[in-house]
C-alpha cells in the first residue's frame, strides 16, 4: 500500500504539472501582438553637431562628430526613438510592476537611452560612466514630482519612481545642456521604443481594440486604431514626413 501510494502521488503530481504547462501555454495563445515600421519621407533634418570643449573630460569621451538624436533619421529611412504605446482600448490593460529597475546611463556625456519606457512605480535607477560631474534633472509633469540630483564621477546609482503616467518626461543634464533624454511612463507593459531599423513589437496584448500611438520629438506624434486577436500579430506601420 505504501508504494501505491508513492507511485499515486507522483502520478497526480505528474498530472498536475502537466495541466499547469497547458495553462500555461493556454495564457500565452490568448492574447496577441502588435509590430511595425516608423517610417520617414522626405529630407532628413541637417544636424548641427554638438560641441561639447566647454567640459573637457566630456570632449576626451568623443572621437569624431557627435550628433544629437532628435531629428535624427535611419539609413533606412526610418525613425529611432520613436516611443510606441497604447493609449486608448477596449481590451484589459492592466499589468504587473516589474521588481527591476529600468536603467538609464551617463556615458560619454550622453544619456542612453535617449527615449526609454517605464511603468508607474517601477524603479528608475540613474548610473554614471563619466569622470565628471553630471546632473539629472527629471522635469515634473502632472502628478510627478521635479526631480534634481547632482552626481559626483564613481559614486553609486541613484533610484526614483513616478507615480503617474505621463507621455513623455523630459530629463536633461543643467551642467551639459546637450544631454537630454525622454521617459514614456505607462501603467501598463504594452509599449516599445523603436532602434536602428525603425521597426517595434509589442507582445502579449489581450484581444481587443485599441488606438495605437507613436510620439516623437522632432516630427510629432500619430494615432492608429488597431484590433488584436488572439494567436496573431497585427502589423501595423507609421509614416512621418520632414517638418
Amino acid at each position: 500500500m505504501k508504494r501505491f501510494g508513492i507511485v499515486s502521488t507522483f502520478v497526480t503530481a505528474a498530472l498536475l504539472a502537466v495541466g499547469f504547462g497547458a495553462r500555461v501555454m493556454a495564457r500565452a495563445s490568448d492574447t496577441g501582438g502588435i509590430s511595425g515600421t516608423i517610417h520617414f519621407q522626405g529630407k532628413a533634418p541637417a544636424l548641427r553637431p554638438i560641441l561639447m570643449d566647454k567640459d573637457p573630460v566630456c570632449a576626451s569621451k568623443q572621437t569624431g562628430t557627435v550628433l544629437p538624436e532628435d531629428g535624427r533619421v535611419n539609413s533606412n529611412a526610418t525613425l529611432p526613438n520613436a516611443f510606441v504605446y497604447i493609449s486608448k482600448g477596449t481590451g484589459s490593460l492592466s499589468g504587473h510592476v516589474p521588481a527591476n529597475s529600468v536603467t538609464l546611463t551617463q556615458r560619454g556625456c550622453t544619456f542612453a537611452p535617449h527615449v526609454l519606457g517605464i511603468m508607474v512605480g517601477q524603479p528608475l535607477q540613474v548610473v554614471t560612466e563619466d569622470p565628471t560631474a553630471h546632473n539629472i534633472h527629471v522635469s515634473a509633469t502632472k502628478g510627478n514630482r521635479d526631480w534634481n540630483v547632482t552626481q559626483q564621477p564613481g559614486t553609486p546609482s541613484v533610484t526614483t519612481k513616478f507615480s503617474q503616467s505621463a507621455i513623455m518626461v523630459p530629463v536633461h543634464c543643467n551642467i551639459h545642456p546637450w544631454m537630454e533624454a525622454y521617459i514614456g511612463v505607462m501603467t501598463n507593459p504594452y509599449f516599445a521604443v523603436t532602434g536602428d531599423d525603425g521597426s517595434f513589437s509589442i507582445k502579449n496584448v489581450p484581444p481587443g481594440d485599441y488606438t495605437l500611438s507613436v510620439w516623437t520629438a522632432t516630427f510629432g506624434t500619430q494615432e492608429r486604431s488597431v484590433t488584436v486577436r488572439a494567436g496573431e500579430s497585427a502589423s501595423v506601420d507609421f509614416t512621418f514626413t520632414a517638418q
